[in-house]
């Protein structure tokens, strides 16, 4: 057996010599094109970067838990409110409000504010009362319930 009658093994293959001259076919810029940011050295770009676009994990709605949808929001009324829609001694509720219109929606209950002045003797039934709208409301000689 002589050298030249050695078959060449598959994993004796010569690596591709990049970058040697013109005639070697790949020379000047080694098989990277002109340019840009994958022509130049050190470059690894992830495989989830998109060229500068907002990516697709920024783009979609996260996940999770969140407290938002345990929120107890209230719709709210004044005092002035109150002295101009109603006579004296009526009895308020938040069902009464929302047929007047008053209030559009009773979310998780009516909260009475203490904003304006109340010369009328009401009674009003509320979830909730400002401290200041309880006291507005018995010095005009009214009551109020908590429901």
């Amino acid at each position: 057996m002589k050298l030249h009658e050695l078959n060449a093994l598959p994993e004796a293959k010569a690596n591709k010599r990049l970058g040697r001259g013109p005639a070697s076919g790949t020379g000047k810029t080694a098989g990277h094109g002109e340019k840009g940011q994958k022509a130049r050295s050190g470059v690894s770009i992830s495989a989830w970067f998109q060229g500068g676009q907002t990516p697709l994990y920024r783009r979609i709605p996260k996940r999770g838990f969140n407290n938002k949808r345990f929120e107890v929001k209230f719709a709210t009324i004044n005092l002035s409110d109150l002295d101009k829609f109603f006579k004296d001694g009526d009895v308020v509720t938040p069902e009464i409000l929302k047929e007047m219109g008053i209030i559009k929606k009773q979310l998780s209950g009516v909260k009475v504010l203490a904003n304006g002045e109340l010369k009328k003797k009401l009674t009003v039934k509320a979830n909730r009362f400002s401290s200041t709208a309880v006291t507005k409301i018995e010095n005009a000689g009214g009551k109020t319930e908590v429901i």
